[in-house]
């Protein structure tokens, strides 16, 4: 599954919203988001219009893992 080239990092942090993630602070042009789902997870999201493309590969990695699933099913439950 392709991955969309043009999301940014405030439509990436709403769209997780879904799995329970909130704002705990931010710092710069860095998000970091947290969730009790699943046990406590943190992820830093960068606050860029759009997000690269790795580095969005790899926050949908890392959050996928945490909520074990694959990320082609993380996609679809986002919408994005």
């Amino acid at each position: 599954m392709r991955l969309s080239r043009d999301v940014t990092g405030v439509q990436l942090v709403k769209a997780l919203r879904v799995l329970g993630y909130e704002i705990s602070r931010q710092s710069g042009s860095h998000i970091r988001i947290s969730t009790e789902k699943n046990g406590t997870h943190h992820v830093t999201i960068p606050n860029h219009d759009p997000i690269k493309l790795g580095t969005f590969a790899s926050i949908l990695d890392d959050i996928a893992g945490h909520h074990k699933l694959q990320r082609s099913e993380l996609v679809r439950l986002l919408k994005i």
